[in-house]
């Protein structure tokens, strides 16, 4: 079965201006297969997908895809409707889903024409309850999308694309928001859907992943396919070569002697909507020359902890201390003055100004600067000398210092960010899913930021979904579940991950 070829991408190439995102790429896929598609942040994987979609038009290039009389046939390029129709389905990394609408009817939308003069809503509720069966992807179907947690818009996204009985899904990080029991039930069910045809392209840089589930890995750097290699013959290392050029070694968490409490939460409570507590009387220290690692399923209070230690919002009862001083004034700017530095969760929407330079970005944190702002007139000249040093030393790829944040692919902007809150070498230290979308070299350079900022004395409260990351780089677990926090002494993976969906341990 997996002989019978259902895709092929010849020469794809393509460019925004001067960057080259993607040239003369060769990618075939078979069916039943699952391909691996691997590569460094701005290597091109999501450029090439975008194409395969219709999202992007190729300045060159050709896509044939399987059609259902057995033949191969050419793709119309540019168009996702002609994709779609040819039973390609995508998930995109950040959700697509209309958030006034019911799960059921954004699984329904664009599958029915709008002229319709009645929709069977049984008979999709139906079909879409067998694929929920089929593949243990469970969603309420009748709760609207903006009550849902971001792993339950995960789902949806999922059954959405199965919904429309596509051939070929390609999934583009499809596990960053769910427990290591779920990912492992969600690829279990999606490797069952292939023995009955379903072949699927994956993007992921959780090489556990990579290496357990899919039959064959394509590496892209610079926009290049620069090889590709049987899943049984390979291995971290041998992938890291593929994908940086050289291995990458993991950063030792030495063991070093703990300081004075550098942030403390006492008896902390915020309410969120509908009046459920999404902080429940939280208690913690974080201490100097200490990274405390906060694991659990998105939704379960992590943006909220992570709002309040950010100063936008304010608790609603219980004390929040930085080096000992209770805060009585919550704002991002009076939690920056205290030494708090930040990195948000959405790099998008919270961590850069779009519209602005890649330069500007770099110091907007630090306008009160005297090499930055004399007598309130920015020095354009230091800005710039400061964002190429910057560029050059955390390796951020793009069009150039002048061009605009919004350029930047999303790995890239969250190179920005780090470089922006590093420097400027915070005692308290937010890192709110720092490496989520990074590539293994990008991922190795933020821990090693971060040990090395533990090292000078900061504190670190690493919240993360990547439960690897946790317990590659923590000194202290703490699990967070519906609002509340548990610390585990335990670093089993398979506890941890049972603790992040509720159970009591």
């Amino acid at each position: 079965m997996k002989n019978t070829q259902v895709l092929s991408l010849k020469n794809l190439s393509k460019r925004f201006g001067s960057v080259v995102a993607n040239n003369s790429v060769n990618i075939e896929l078979y069916r039943g297969e699952v391909l691996s598609l691997l590569g460094e942040n701005g290597a091109g994987k999501t450029t090439l997908m975008n194409m395969l979609f219709g999202h992007y038009l190729p300045d060159s290039g050709s896509i044939d895809v399987l059609g259902n009389d057995g033949q191969m046939r050419k793709l119309v390029l540019g168009h996702p409707q002609a994709s779609l129709d040819a039973g390609i389905g995508m998930v995109h990394q950040h959700f697509t889903l209309a958030e006034n609408l019911t799960v059921l009817d954004n699984i329904l939308l664009g599958s029915e024409k709008l002229w319709a003069w009645r929709h069977d809503r049984n008979k999709a509720r139906n079909k879409i309850l067998k694929i929920i069966d089929r593949t243990g992807l469970s969603a309420p179907l009748d709760e609207k999308v903006a009550r849902l947690t971001v792993g339950e818009r995960q789902r949806v996204e999922i059954l959405k694309a199965l919904y429309h009985e596509v051939k070929i899904l390609v999934l583009d990080e499809p596990t960053a928001v769910l427990t290591p029991q779920e990912a492992d039930a969600l690829f279990e069910n999606i490797n069952s859907m292939t023995k009955d045809g379903l072949s699927v392209i994956f993007i992921s840089h959780k090489l556990r992943e990579v290496l357990k589930f899919s039959n064959r890995i394509a590496v892209l750097r610079h926009g290049e396919k620069v090889g590709e290699i049987a899943t049984s013959d390979a291995n971290e290392r041998v992938i890291a070569r593929m994908m940086v050029g050289e291995e990458t070694i993991k950063n030792p968490r030495d063991k070093i002697q703990l300081g004075n409490p550098i942030l403390q939460l006492n008896e902390v409570s915020v309410k969120g909507d509908s009046m459920r507590t999404s902080l429940n009387r939280t208690n913690f220290t974080i201490h100097e020359n200490e990274i405390v690692g906060i694991a659990g399923v998105s939704g379960n209070g992590q943006s909220v902890l992570a709002k309040l230690i950010s100063g936008l919002i304010d608790p609603d009862s219980g004390d929040l201390l930085i080096e000992g001083e209770n805060v009585e004034y919550f704002s991002p700017n009076g939690m920056q003055s205290l030494g708090v530095g930040r990195i948000p969760e959405d790099r998008h929407h919270d961590g850069v100004v779009g519209a602005m330079s890649v330069a500007e970005n770099l110091v907007i944190e630090r306008l009160q600067d005297k090499d930055v702002n004399k007598n309130g007139f920015l020095q354009n000249r230091a800005i710039k000398e400061n964002a190429k040093a910057l560029i050059e030393k955390y390796d951020i790829r793009g069009p150039g210092i002048d061009a605009k944040a919004s350029l930047l692919s999303g790995g890239n902007i969250q190179k920005l960010i780090l470089a922006r809150v590093f420097e400027c070498k915070p005692n308290v230290i937010l890192a709110n899913q720092p490496t989520r979308g990074l590539d293994l070299g990008a991922a190795n350079e933020v821990a090693r930021h971060l040990l090395e900022a533990r090292g000078r004395g900061a504190g670190v409260l690493l919240i993360s979904e990547d439960l690897d990351e946790i317990l590659a780089l923590s000194d202290r677990i703490m699990v967070i579940h519906n609002g509340s926090l548990i610390e585990t002494v335990n670093k089993d993976r398979e506890v941890i991950g049972l603790m992040m969906a509720g159970e009591k341990i």
